[in-house]
């Protein structure tokens, strides 16, 4: 099970993120783009995908994890419920949010591959 402080945790871990609001709610930039958002169902997260592949990935895995909504079709993100998901596959996600999301001088910096 994870929390909004381990998102917070996690994302704070990674190069140049700052945290600031988006539609009301937390939310963490990489150079001026959000990666991932709190949604306004508590205990959900939106998480930006690296591609399409990804996101149909996701959410046909079933468990509940991952879904999406009406709002979201269309859009290179899934939501996350929070309680169902693992402390390292809360890493991954967050961590493969902010690479779709930072500029190459950041996700090929040295030590980053």
């Amino acid at each position: 099970m994870s929390t909004e402080d381990d998102v917070r945790r996690l994302a704070g871990s990674l190069p140049e993120v700052t945290e600031r609001t988006s539609y009301g709610m937390p939310a963490f930039y990489v150079a001026g783009k959000t990666f991932l958002r709190f949604h306004e169902e508590p205990g959900v997260l939106v998480c930006w995908c690296k591609d399409p592949s990804e996101r149909e990935l996701l959410l046909a895995t079933g468990e509940g994890k991952f879904f999406t909504t009406a709002h979201y079709a269309g859009h290179a993100s899934v939501l996350v419920r929070l309680e169902r998901v693992e402390a390292d596959e809360l890493a991954e996600l967050v961590t493969d949010a902010w690479e779709a999301r930072a500029p190459k001088r950041l996700t090929e910096a040295p030590g980053r591959q």
